[in-house]
């Protein structure tokens, strides 16, 4: 396996956003009258508006987005960074990496300010790509725009869809165990508990600027 560049997921991977993201949804399960519980399981690793297309196929994905963004809004606090995050980042070279996730830019650039992390030269959002994961559009785009070719990337997920997503790319994934369960993300190549674990990966592939901070 040779290693040319890591497309990191955002939330469950850099940012610790479970707790704020099932608060919002199960507010707005509540208020359209929803299973909390069902609706909260297909929310990993996609768009707000393929879940509520799935659990709410009478509602307007767009309006409904609205509502969910405006119940994040008030979630200014509830996205800190996992633990390792600004290390691990720090370590890796500008155009070594990526960001690819399903949410939106503005959202993303605020919470990467408040945890205090680095925002990478790539980035990939959802609007970015007509179909989201599990398709492979977004790992295919940002592969592209570091020029590298997929085969070549490292994709850390922590949902099964991402897993998926960059399996389709034909990327290696490695699947973070901070939301989901080793054997919820069978289909990744290899499962790791931290970004400690990640940082050891990546080091032995000479990926760091300094490898010594990753396994410290």
């Amino acid at each position: 396996m040779t290693i040319a560049a890591v497309l990191f997921d955002v939330d469950g991977v850099l940012l610790d956003s479970t707790a704020a993201h099932r608060r919002v949804w199960n507010s707005w399960s509540v208020m359209r009258g929803l299973d909390p519980s069902l609706v909260w399981q297909l929310t990993f690793g996609r768009r707000p508006e393929d879940t509520v297309r799935d659990v709410a196929p009478h509602l307007d994905p767009s309006a409904e987005r609205r509502v969910l963004d405006h119940l994040l809004s008030q979630e200014e606090n509830g996205f800190p960074p996992v633990v390792g995050a600004a290390a691990l980042l720090a370590t890796l070279p500008g155009e070594g990496w990526a960001i690819v996730t399903s949410g939106d830019l503005k959202s993303v650039h605020q919470r990467f300010v408040a945890a205090g992390l680095p925002l990478p030269d790539v980035q990939v959002f959802a609007a970015d790509v007509e179909q989201a994961k599990p398709a492979p559009d977004c790992f295919i785009l940002a592969a592209s725009r570091l020029g590298v070719d997929p085969s070549k990337c490292l994709v850390v997920e922590d949902a099964p869809a991402g897993v998926r997503a960059g399996k389709a790319a034909g990327c290696t994934v490695v699947g973070l165990t901070t939301t989901h369960s080793e054997s919820a993300l069978h289909e990744a190549d290899l499962c790791v508990a931290t970004l400690r674990d990640v940082g050891k990966l990546l080091a032995s592939h000479g990926l760091l600027i300094e490898a010594a901070a990753a396994t410290d």
